[in-house]
């Protein structure tokens, strides 16, 4: 019967310890992620960020590239052009910045 009760309590435990360390955390969606090149550094803690992403034509099976600028929030000012970034989705930090730098990727020559 010990063995029993054992069993049934072991899984709350444990999930209580993971709880605690913090390795199990609630679910509170993900956050878009996205890589880019710095095209613009002008501003104080912004970069303009180019993502291109590519897709095939429905019809005519043609691979087509689209390139969409975003605003992103660079805290330190560590971004310079050219460099490769990763950006992710934040809460809104002005009129047009949705988006942070996460890390450098790789730095231009």
């Amino acid at each position: 019967m010990n063995e029993e009760t054992t069993q049934l309590e072991t899984p709350t435990t444990e999930r209580a310890d993971l709880q605690a360390t913090g390795e199990l955390t609630p679910y509170k969606g993900r956050r878009k992620v996205r890589v880019g090149v710095v095209v613009s550094d002008k501003m104080d803690k912004t970069v303009v960020v180019a993502v291109m992403r590519s897709y095939r034509h429905p019809v005519y099976r043609k691979t087509i590239r689209r390139t969409k600028k975003y605003m992103a929030h660079d805290e330190h000012n560590a971004c310079r052009v050219g460099d490769r970034v990763e950006i992710v989705e934040t809460r809104p930090l002005s009129r047009h910045k949705r988006w942070r730098v996460r890390q450098i990727l790789e730095r231009a020559q």
